[in-house]
């Protein structure tokens, strides 16, 4: 009866090893918003990461998480690192690519709960009297990311996060668009 027992718990490690291995190895989690604000001023909302803290969907989850800046003020080079609870964990962020009206591209590395490197990207389009902001997260997904793929929608957990993200860079924008006036 153990050796059937054994042979049984065998079987399944074997079967969830063979699903896992034919999970995707690369990930894409994307949303797209309209801003009603300038290019100019949606832009500097994201490439100043100082400014991240008053539109961040995790910045909520946690308002007693510390980060910390180094390098310029804003544009690629920046970088926040941050500590927080375990809904946001802990990481750092550094703008790897900057083109103004365009694009701001980020190295984001996740420290806790577990670890991970990762590329964001938010892309930009004036549309009139508004901006298009297109907000991506991609990379490759390691075994534990494969597992957890297995339990956890992450298009829907992080891209919920985002249509959050860009609904409070929304609202950011707008009230920086109305003080420039």
């Amino acid at each position: 009866m153990l050796n059937i027992i054994l042979l049984a718990a065998a079987a399944i490690v074997v079967l969830l090893l063979i699903i896992v291995a034919t999970r995707p190895s690369d990930f894409r989690v994307t949303r797209t918003g309209r801003i009603a604000a300038p290019l100019a001023v949606v832009f500097d909302n994201v490439n100043d990461l100082h400014k991240w803290e008053a539109w961040s969907p995790w910045a909520k989850l946690d308002p007693n998480a510390k980060s910390t800046y180094s390098g310029p003020i804003s544009g690629a080079g920046s970088s926040m690192a941050w500590a927080g609870n375990n809904k946001i964990g802990q990481g750092r962020m550094t703008i790897t690519d900057s083109r103004p009206g365009e694009k701001v591209q980020f190295r984001l590395e996740f420290l806790k709960p577990f670890k991970a490197t990762n590329t964001a990207e938010f892309t930009f389009k004036s549309e009139g009297e508004q901006t298009a902001v297109t907000w991506s997260m991609f990379g490759k997904n390691n075994f534990m990311g494969k597992v957890i793929g297995l339990f956890m929608n992450c298009d829907k957990m992080v891209g919920g996060q985002f249509e959050q993200g860009l609904a409070n860079l929304d609202s950011i924008s707008q009230q920086g668009a109305v003080a420039q006036k």
